[in-house]
């Protein structure tokens, strides 16, 4: 067993580790991949691998495949429940026929109907944490919130979040029932939660973060040098980070970056991983290999100096855009 460091999430109870595996990228999403091809038997050898280096906290939602994400996760951690904490989101509307109508609905209803369907996917009678994926805008956040409080009292979810939410929001939210934690995008590429205070008032409310893209999409990996490199289905060239001349900006800041890991003897990912790391948060890198699985955990215990932290900021300093992260749609689902 790995001894990778543990963590609080929250103040209710919720101890994770300071990494844990997005699954997201081991189905696709509505017919496409989110991260290329994707691989069944794979993806469940990266789970299992993943708990014996001591990282138990996997993260999935409804959304992805949509629910195909769920059941893969269900058939990886069979016979092995307990020993994984399970986080899964949901508020885009699926339908009956298991199709997304690409709405998002925060109606208690919903919220009754989505927590019974994921319960049934993960093969499991509780989920560890149970996130609202995206701020429904046209249900005030206490009435989503109140059902899934309910959820908690029916012994069904035992600690819920948010993600992708302002502090106006986690506040109003935080008052209806203690939130363990809220997921957003995070990494030397997207610091949003930093800028727009996010962080701070989390800290305010020992409220845990989740970072979820650490590695900027894949982008900070280095793998990535052309617009080419990604499949032609890949969901990342809707991205304005991934077009036209950002793509370029963004390859130079890259380049800086694998610089700086290359003379600490470490990849530009686990460079970038042990950057959240020092920000006394919990990430969630997705992967579905074993290879990239092991140097993503292995950054977790990589210290960086002062000095070190001060070159990465230096290169990517706070106010330095590297573009949207969603198209105007994706962007328009973000709660501020």
């Amino acid at each position: 067993m790995n001894n990778i460091r543990k963590t609080k999430l929250g103040n209710q109870g919720l101890i994770v580790p300071i990494e844990g595996l997005g699954c997201m990228g081991m189905t696709q999403i509505a017919g496409a991949n989110i991260y290329g091809q994707s691989d069944e038997t794979e993806s469940i050898a990266t789970v299992h691998r993943a708990l014996e280096l001591g990282v138990n906290f996997l993260d999935t939602a409804d959304l992805y495949g949509p629910l195909k994400n769920e059941r893969l996760v269900a058939k990886a951690i069979q016979g092995n429940r307990d020993k994984y904490i399970i986080a899964t989101k949901f508020g885009f509307e699926i339908d009956d026929q298991e199709q997304l109508t690409w709405q998002i609905n925060g109606r208690p209803e919903y919220v009754k109907k989505a927590i019974e369907r994921s319960l049934k996917n993960l093969g499991t009678d509780y989920i560890d944490l149970y996130y609202l994926h995206r701020m429904d805008q046209n249900v005030p956040i206490e009435e989503t919130v109140g059902a899934m409080s309910e959820l908690v009292k029916e012994g069904k979810v035992k600690y819920i979040g948010l993600s992708e939410v302002g502090s106006e929001t986690i506040r109003k939210a935080h008052k209806v029932h203690p939130l363990s934690a809220v997921q957003s995008e995070y990494s030397l590429f997207e610091r949003d939660v930093e800028r727009l205070e996010i962080l701070n008032t989390l800290k305010e409310l020992e409220i845990g973060f989740v970072a979820y893209s650490p590695l900027g999409r894949g982008f900070l990996t280095g793998q990535i040098k052309t617009p080419n490199d990604l499949d032609e289905n890949d969901f990342r060239k809707t991205l304005p980070k991934f077009q036209g001349e950002q793509f370029y900006k963004n390859i130079e800041l890259v380049n800086e970056i694998q610089n700086l890991a290359s003379q600490k003897k470490i990849t530009a990912s686990q460079l970038a991983l042990a950057w959240v790391v020092s920000k006394n948060v919990v990430s969630i890198p997705g992967t579905k290999r074993i290879k990239y699985l092991e140097e993503n955990i292995a950054a977790a215990n990589i210290s960086l100096t002062k000095e070190e932290l001060d070159k990465l900021e230096s290169i990517i300093p706070l106010e330095l855009s590297t573009g949207n992260r969603y198209d105007d749609r994706g962007m328009s689902m973000v709660n501020k």
